[in-house]
């Protein structure tokens, strides 16, 4: 599958988040394992005039410092001490922006998926519980903080372009549970694709 060209990455945040809507994710388990899934809910972290994000201020930390970075690496970082959250690093060198993947449409590897859920049963009711959120994606395609920093063109885990108009089928509304960004809560930063059942709840 088709790979991103470096250049998609350095744009703002916004710009990609919504570009990405529709991509695939591709994990690599083993040679022989392999699942993929389709991007269906994103939000978008504006860097150090956002208060919503973590380089807010110019903040940097050890768990920050990969957004400073040049785009196209992901950035992962572990929440409450349980769950994984996987984003995608954008924009130039020291413009510290970021896209945060919410949810994704299981499409290959189900079986895989189910298990890494700890998913006993085999139907399709289910399916949507996959993914359908931050945590449970990560928890399904085994991404850890060993993919913090890792380039979104390795082999274990990247994206691939779809390119397929989505024009008319993109929702914005604002960011889910950022209450403490005070105005910035309510900016129309997340964008999902329209009629996805995958989205997360709110």
């Amino acid at each position: 599958m088709r790979r991103f060209k470096k250049s998609f990455f350095l744009r703002s945040a916004d710009r990609v988040a919504k570009d990405i809507l529709g991509s695939c994710l591709i994990r690599n388990f083993s040679s022989e394992e392999r699942a993929i899934v389709k991007i269906v809910e994103v939000e978008a972290y504006m860097g150090v005039k956002d208060k919503g994000s973590h380089s807010y201020r110019g903040r940097v930390t050890e768990r920050n410092k990969v957004m400073y970075m040049e785009g196209g690496l992901f950035y992962v970082y572990k929440i409450y001490g349980i769950y994984h959250c996987l984003n995608v690093v954008v924009n130039k060198r020291d413009i510290p922006q970021a896209v945060f993947i919410r949810a994704v449409e299981p499409l290959d590897g189900i079986e895989f998926l189910r298990k890494n859920r700890g998913f006993k049963e085999s139907n399709s009711k289910n399916i949507k519980n996959l993914t359908d959120g931050p945590g449970k994606l990560t928890q399904a395609l085994k991404i850890g903080l060993n993919f913090n920093a890792s380039n979104v063109h390795a082999k274990e885990l990247y994206i691939s372009e779809d390119s397929r108009s989505k024009k008319g089928q993109i929702v914005a509304t604002k960011r889910l549970n950022i209450d403490y960004a005070e105005e910035c809560k309510d900016l129309p930063l997340r964008f999902y694709l329209k009629g996805s059942r995958f989205i997360s709840a709110k």
